[in-house]
């Protein structure tokens, strides 16, 4: 038994995340903020939905949720910290909760520094990280509510997950990520080998993501710092980039 998981674009550069379980067949989505595009999928798998999954409140991470729930009758998790400015939850979640999913578990891992009430899920089987936009290949989410030590400890905790683990971000921000991280370690050769690798991938319009933690840990600056003033030092580099 393994839950498996689909990229699902949606707007310009966003991804939601279509998981199935195959023990059971139950079906998530996290973050279905563009309701066509989650609907056309879930509809070309079979049409069932059990479970939405959201990992914060920015509109374009959950404004489709209540068209979705209603065509499925799907349960909708979210934190328990942001259930005020996120969709009705059926279930509200906090740090070290688990959440069934089929016959398997996805585990919540409090992650603030993007928003004060972010979350991700991890789903061990399978290895699927299901991080918002806390991680994002090659980069980190914008420190738009938390700070710098926030988003250190939240980073800090995913890091602590198995290698092999499925990055599944919100954004196709790599290319972008990587022309940045090139300045902060233009000597790092796993990091440029990767980024000529994305600019192959785009030049096809082909997505990146998800990447493996693993890689992340060798190519991502923002993992890589060693304390949280570094961290934020490259954050507040990046936003002028």
């Amino acid at each position: 038994m393994t839950v498996t998981v689909q990229a699902v674009p949606m707007f310009s550069d966003n991804y939601a995340w279509l998981l199935r379980d195959s023990g059971t067949g139950a079906v998530g989505i996290v973050d279905p903020a563009d309701a066509g595009a989650v609907i056309a999928a879930i509809d070309a798998d079979g049409g069932r939905l059990d479970t939405i999954f959201l990992t914060h409140h920015h509109g374009d991470h959950v404004a489709g949720t209540d068209e979705v729930r209603q065509r499925y009758g799907a349960r909708v998790v979210g934190a328990a910290a942001d259930a005020h400015r996120l969709p009705r939850l059926d279930l509200a979640v906090a740090e070290g909760d688990t959440v069934p999913f089929g016959g398997t578990t996805a585990h919540v891992i409090d992650t603030p520094g993007h928003t004060r009430g972010h979350i991700a899920f991890y789903i061990p089987d399978g290895e699927v990280l299901l991080c918002g936009d806390t991680l994002f290949s090659l980069g980190c989410g914008r420190l738009l509510e938390g700070t710098a030590g926030e988003m250190f400890a939240s980073l800090h905790k995913l890091a602590a997950l198995p290698g092999a683990a499925l990055v599944c971000c919100g954004h196709e921000y790599t290319q972008s990520n990587a022309r940045f991280a090139l300045t902060v370690e233009p000597d790092n050769l796993a990091l440029r080998t990767r980024a000529a690798q994305v600019d192959r991938l785009r030049a096809y319009g082909d997505r990146t993501v998800p990447s493996r933690l693993q890689a992340e840990m060798a190519e991502n600056p923002f993992l890589r710092a060693q304390d949280a003033v570094r961290l934020g030092e490259i954050r507040a580099a990046k936003d002028r980039f």
